[in-house]
């Protein structure tokens, strides 16, 4: 009678500690499925091209990119790139990574984010640790700048060496794509046809030194805003326009009161979704 009084006090406590533990996240498939960190470094592991989107100030998906990253190093050569890091601050990123220039010297030449530090040096650090290429693939903002203020005919008025830093020109667009229809409705209009066209030149510029930075036998690990790649839309859409036979797979962030239940509206936003608790801090 003993034995069985101190199991369920035991039995009754673990159940205790067990509901008061918090989530710091959730993985689920397209479909919503929970699946395990170790499938989807399996999965990655065999792509050619991973776009791991983020929330830009979420610390746990920070995190699990990093982690990822170390994860698939060991299963494959790596080349890194990033929404974060504009095409003409490549010379700087390289002389960095060589260790030509020092970190101070790095934060002055090169716009970095505010979160640099936080959130992306520790990826730097890690392709300059086990010598990696690290690809700046964003298009200059100021150039977006110029699409949003003129269309993309603002573009034809740049140097050659200027337009070495987009993708080149003409800009294939598809106006009808979801995420460009609701990025204009949600601004009500503003910026009319050249609001989801800003975003274009982004995306199309991402994939276009993706694929020209990409090599044979090697995974390209991209890191970007979600919305940049979330429904199979964005850069994926552009890496798929060129080379429609490439294995891709996706990664998106929904943030949700409760984690440990998907809301299947998000089914289908990309390979991988990342499910974190809406109470999560931020990193700024």
């Amino acid at each position: 009678m003993r034995k069985l009084i101190v199991s369920l006090l035991v039995l009754s406590f673990s159940t205790v500690v067990f509901s008061q533990h918090k989530l710091a996240y959730k993985l689920y498939n397209a479909k919503g499925k929970q699946v395990s960190y170790k499938k989807m470094i399996k999965v990655m592991s065999q792509s050619n091209v991973v776009l791991f989107g983020e929330h830009h100030n979420n610390p746990i998906v920070h995190w699990l990119q990093f982690e990822a990253t170390k994860d698939l190093s060991k299963r494959s050569e790596l080349i890194l790139g990033a929404e974060m890091f504009e095409a003409d601050n490549q010379i700087q990123l390289n002389k960095y990574l060589a260790e030509e220039i020092d970190q101070n010297e790095f934060d002055t030449v090169a716009r970095l984010w505010s979160n640099y530090t936080t959130d992306y040096k520790p990826l730097v650090d890690f392709a300059k640790k086990n010598n990696m290429k690290f690809i700046a693939s964003n298009i200059p903002r100021r150039f977006a700048s110029k699409v949003f203020r003129g269309g993309f005919e603002s573009l034809e008025s740049l140097s050659v060496e200027e337009k070495s830093w987009l993708a080149p020109l003409p800009i294939k667009y598809d106006a009808t794509l979801p995420g460009y229809v609701k990025m204009k409705a949600m601004m009500g209009g503003h910026g009319g046809d050249n609001l989801p066209k800003a975003q274009a030149v982004k995306d199309a510029t991402m994939g276009y030194f993706i694929l020209k930075n990409r090599e044979a036998g090697k995974l390209f690990m991209h890191y970007n805003g979600s919305y940049h790649s979330d429904n199979y839309e964005g850069i994926h859409w552009y890496l798929k326009q060129s080379e429609p036979n490439l294995k891709v797979v996706t990664v998106s962030v929904v943030e949700q009161d409760v984690v440990k239940k998907f809301n299947p509206e998000e089914k289908l936003k990309a390979d991988f979704i990342i499910v974190v608790p809406s109470t999560m801090t931020k990193t700024y």
